[in-house]
């Protein structure tokens, strides 16, 4: 029988081929098997995990855990150490600054009123139990201030409104003026109310004295006139 060498030829490079696959692979197993040698597959278990770190931070540098409550403890500790560092510098300090201050001199207040009293005060005027005097006159920056009283001998309360305040110069004119202290109502038998009635200078350059005159309100029964008061510079 005659055998064809096509055949035999394909069969030799199938052994060929078959043979260096054999290889092939032998030799990739031996050589993956040696890269592989002491690589293990992690440990997915947390538990597992964290006492093999634990034990091999031990091992190296003798590191251990804090616990929790010990961790507290000296948080506290530092916190209270540190308050009472603060409150002891605050107290030296304070006892320092108390040592080096020494006592300032007390300040006279500057005399910036220019006060001129003249005689014939007070003036007063009175109405029924009702009385309205003008202590004093003194000249403070731009305006005149008189001094005033008032005070309710009667057995009746008395309101006022001091908008109705009228006040004339010498001269007849009328001048504006602003009231502070005067109280709305006078009780009856009331101590004496005191306050003030502020008038521009600018409205007096050449008057020498004027009056003021209150009635109650709304009544109007009062008729209080206090007039002559000295303003002369």
């Amino acid at each position: 029988m005659k055998i064809n060498s096509t055949v035999v030829l394909t069969l030799i490079l199938l052994t060929l081929m078959l043979g260096s696959g054999s290889v092939s692979a032998f030799l990739g197993f031996t050589m993956g098997s040696s890269a592989l040698k002491g690589v293990t597959s992690p440990d997915g278990r947390p538990t597992t995990k964290f006492a093999s770190n634990k034990s091999n931070n031990a091992q190296q540098g003798g590191i251990s855990l804090l616990k929790e409550d010990e961790i507290l403890k000296n948080v506290k500790s530092r916190i209270n150490g540190n308050a009472n560092t603060s409150n002891t510098k605050k107290l030296d300090d304070d006892d320092d600054e108390t040592k080096n201050k020494k006592p300032e001199p007390k300040e006279t207040p500057q005399e910036v009123i220019s006060e001129k009293l003249q005689p014939g005060f007070p003036v007063a005027a009175e109405s029924e139990g009702v009385s309205l005097s003008v202590q004093s006159a003194r000249y403070s920056g731009g305006d005149l201030l008189l001094k005033v009283k008032m005070q309710n001998k009667g057995a009746d309360s008395v309101r006022f409104l001091y908008s109705f305040l009228d006040v004339t110069d010498d001269k007849g004119r009328t001048l504006s003026a602003i009231t502070e202290g005067l109280p709305a109502e006078l009780p009856a038998k009331s101590s004496t109310f005191t306050g003030t009635v502020s008038i521009p200078t600018a409205l007096l350059d050449d008057v020498r004295n004027i009056s003021l005159a209150l009635t109650d309100y709304p009544a109007q029964n009062l008729k209080l006139q206090v007039s002559d008061i000295p303003v002369e510079k």
